[in-house]
């Protein structure tokens, strides 16, 4: 049986943002030096992977080796072939809510043999994986059941990645109902969170980019507006904002050791900011 929550001295909280949530790992080096170390993770879709790492208490350089393995641009070009006929012929192939344009299956190998026999409620640090509900649309926040289902389930792309059952729902990319999941963390006196604005395409010359500027939009405004909500509530947060000279594409591997470094040099670029609210902040209870 999962143990009640308790109420969180100090939440980390991580959105969406491909290989650069590796950041957060950065973030909580840092920290440590100050004898801080977050008690509650929070994350959705790549934040919660990495998320789940810093929870089972892995030191940097067994992060970044497992990584290499599981973040690959190999397992998102595991194509379904079906999948042309589904969209052209929908009838007669039998489309549905299950579509997806490529197999998870090899992703969910990884994953699962990464994460094998890890239950969300037994890590040493209390965490929580932010999931959509495919049907309703509905933020599901994960605190206990296989780890490696729930990360399949945040990280699951809709049309990209099929979505994936738990508990007689169908779950897909917590991004889509909240991109930066402060509200999840609302029991926490305090919040780190480390989250990433889309660019938006500057030209339109294609039917993708046209989408992908519409998506990052929308997810942006969504991610400001679930903020500033959560700030108007009391909550005490600061946005990690982390800065890069060059940039990093969402499966680029190489960046991993320079991202890293990025967030230590962030969180120290923050340091009193941090200190402050840390030391400052009040008991609150869930609200």
């Amino acid at each position: 049986m999962p143990m009640p929550d308790r109420p969180s001295r100090l939440a980390l909280v991580l959105g969406s943002g491909g290989v650069r949530s590796i950041a957060a790992v950065g973030i909580v080096d840092r920290l440590a030096r100050e004898g801080i170390r977050p008690d509650l993770v929070v994350g959705c879709s790549s934040g919660a992977l990495f998320g789940a790492l810093v929870a089972m208490g892995i030191d940097r350089d067994e992060v970044l080796r497992r990584v290499t393995t599981l973040w690959s641009e190999e397992v998102t070009q595991q194509h379904r072939w079906r999948a042309w006929a589904e969209l052209i012929a929908p009838k007669l192939m039998g489309f549905d809510a299950g579509f997806a344009l490529r197999d998870d299956r090899l992703i969910a190998e990884r994953i699962e043999r990464a994460f094998a026999g890890c239950r969300i409620e037994t890590l040493p640090m209390a965490l929580r994986v932010v999931a959509t509900d495919a049907a309703s649309g509905a933020t599901q926040v994960l605190r206990d059941g296989p780890l490696g289902l729930a990360l399949r389930a945040s990280m699951a792309v809709p049309l990209i990645f099929p979505s994936v059952p738990i508990d007689g729902r169908r779950l897909v990319d917590g991004v889509l109902s909240d991109p930066l999941p402060v509200s999840a963390a609302r029991d926490a006196r305090a919040i780190v969170a480390l989250g990433f604005r889309g660019p938006l395409p500057r030209r339109v010359d294609r039917p993708t980019r046209l989408l992908a500027r519409t998506s990052t939009a929308m997810i942006n405004n969504l991610m400001q507006s679930r903020l500033e909500a959560a700030r108007a509530r009391g909550q005490r947060i600061v946005e990690i904002t982390l800065k890069l000279d060059r940039h990093v594409g969402l499966w680029e591997t190489g960046a991993l050791p320079y991202l890293l470094e990025a967030g230590y040099r962030a969180a120290d670029a923050q340091l009193d900011e941090i200190l402050d609210m840390v030391h400052q902040s009040p008991c609150r209870s869930a609200a």
